[in-house]
């Protein structure tokens, strides 16, 4: 290398953008890929939503009569009010223009707007499925620590083989089998919670929270059997893949304790993929709670659907189905936009 070289190699490598500039203008380009896919995913649940739910059999407006005698002119009366007079595309076209503006149209068997009885439901699912999702997720977590740094121990079979088989059965099931054995009651043993609703009535204020949360026990305990064993096996996979690490070895060549080396070191490293499931999980249960909630008749957003799929109730419907779609979608985004804040080789 000649002398006149070595300036020019010095000042492009003071010039060139250190690995931090690279980071930091990656990320932005990353964050406008993945918004740019929710964008996409969600006009696709909104054609599908559409398209989808005519395929059900059944006339509506039969369906809303009862079974009623009524005269074609009332029949045509019903269908014009409706709209379920105008040509498909036509359909199609109107409600695509609303639905971007939030109106999701009317509910034909509770003649008021869909987003209202969505708004009106959705505290109800929250409840459900927060408190499922919080008590679900510290027991995955913790329990999967425990088994991936007792590997091959009793606890750790117990527990890997109790999760596999709770999380293989069909939660309807599970629910089913609650209600007849801790509701109903078999033999001496007497029911000890309701068998569905979500309050008794007629109770008011420190009762009426005891009361909701008595009729809560169930559906919650039937989310969280079904749903912890997935946050145990993705916690303990990603520990034990861990403990074999370096910098373990090192910690404990320091004299930390084994307590010590497992809560500071290995565990936070390990809770990058369980963070990405977390933020999956948050919007699928949501998604998914429509069998709890149909069998204990809790009364949110998945006994509302299964309402709406009895008429076919179809702007209800497809509002619910973009509300579930919706939130699949927004949490898998979340969990793309924080994955490379916790490991920022994921933006590059």
């Amino acid at each position: 290398m000649t002398a006149d070289a070595t300036p020019a190699l010095v000042e492009d490598r003071q010039t060139a953008p250190g690995p931090r500039v690279r980071e930091r203008s990656a990320y932005p380009r990353y964050l406008a890929g993945k918004v740019a896919g929710a964008a996409v995913s969600l006009l696709a649940v909104l054609v599908t939503s559409f398209f989808l739910f005519r395929l059900i059999p059944g006339d509506p407006v039969k369906t809303m009569t009862g079974g009623r005698q009524v005269s074609a002119e009332q029949l045509a009366a019903y269908r014009e009010e409706f709209g379920l007079d105008l040509p498909l595309w036509r359909q199609f076209t109107d409600y695509c223009g609303k639905a971007l503006t939030g109106d999701f149209g009317t509910s034909y068997q509770f003649r008021a707007p869909v987003v209202d009885k969505i708004t009106e439901a959705l505290p109800n699912t929250l409840l459900l499925t927060g408190t499922a999702f919080v008590l679900y997720t510290a027991l995955g977590i913790f329990l999967g620590t425990r088994s991936a740094w007792r590997r091959g121990g009793l606890g750790d079979r117990v527990n890997t083989g109790l999760a596999l088989t709770l999380y293989s059965i069909p939660s309807f099931w599970l629910g089913l089998l609650l209600i007849i054995v801790l509701s109903v009651g078999i033999g001496p043993l007497p029911g000890l919670f309701p068998t569905g609703g979500m309050e008794s009535g007629g109770e008011e204020g420190f009762a009426y929270v005891l009361d909701v949360a008595h009729h809560l026990v169930l559906p919650v305990v039937t989310l969280v059997a079904v749903e912890y064993g997935q946050t145990l096996l993705v916690t303990r996979s990603a520990l034990l893949d861990e403990m074999g690490s370096d910098y373990l070895t090192t910690a404990r060549a320091k004299g930390l304790r084994d307590d010590l080396v497992r809560r500071r070191h290995a565990v936070p490293n390990a809770l990058l993929p369980t963070v990405t499931l977390i933020f999956i999980n948050l919007g699928r249960t949501v998604a998914g709670v429509i069998l709890v909630e149909t069998v204990f008749s809790w009364p949110g957003l998945g006994g509302l659907f299964y309402q709406a799929l009895s008429v076919p109730d179809l702007p209800l419907v497809q509002g619910l189905f973009f509300v579930f779609a919706a939130a699949v979608i927004l949490m898998n985004t979340l969990a793309d936009l924080v994955y490379p804040l916790l490991d920022p080789r994921v933006a590059r």
